[in-house]
Formats: C-alpha cells, structure tokens, sequence
C-alpha cells in the first residue's frame, strides 16, 4: 500500500507501506487505508514523531558503524534513509496545518 497525506495547507506527502504504518504507530494510530489526523491531535503527533527522531538519532550515534543493525548489513550506512528524513515532510505538513487549523487525511 502506498500512503499518501494531504492537506489544504501543505503539498501532499507520499509514503510506502511499510513507512507509512511505522508513522501512524508513532503517532498512535492504526495503519488504515483511510484516516484523519485532527488539529486538536496534531501537537502530540508531532510530538511523538520528534521523540522517535530524536531516540533512533541517539541510538544511531551510540552503535558503531560497522556493527549490524535494524537497518542493514554491516558496513557502511550509505543509502540508508533515517526516520528523520522520512518523517520530516509529515512532521512539516502537521504542523502547517495545525497553524492553519486544517485536519490532515489519507486514503481519501
């Protein structure tokens, strides 16, 4: 399944699967083909998507490059693509759209 978010206040935001389900769960939600983020739920989604940002980035820093991780195999983590950037454009669409008051959606 491919995710894709939209909002009146931002562009939209695509995501693959398995990306889209790891932040709807970050944020406590459900992977769903079709659901809305609301304001009043937007300042601790974003919350929650900086904390997990923030854990995996320190735990990135704390495991040495050449060990294996979730990410991969050992060696170098050239072309891995962190949470941070993955997140970072759902991070910037809900917070635009919490300051402009628009809900955020997908599947719709």
């Amino acid at each position: 399944m491919i995710y894709k978010f939209k909002s009146k206040a931002a562009p939209d935001v695509i995501m693959m699967g398995p990306n889209g389900d790891q932040v709807l769960r970050l944020i406590g939600r459900e992977p769903t083909a079709k659901g809305i983020l609301e304001v009043a739920d937007m300042p601790a989604a974003v919350a929650a998507l900086r904390a997990a940002v923030e854990e995996e980035d320190a735990r990135r820093q704390a495991t040495p490059e050449d060990e294996a991780d979730d990410d991969g195999p050992r060696g170098s983590r050239e072309g891995v693509v962190s949470l941070r950037q993955r997140a970072w454009p759902l991070i910037e669409m809900i917070e635009r759209s919490h300051k402009a008051g628009t809900d955020v959606v997908w599947g719709v």
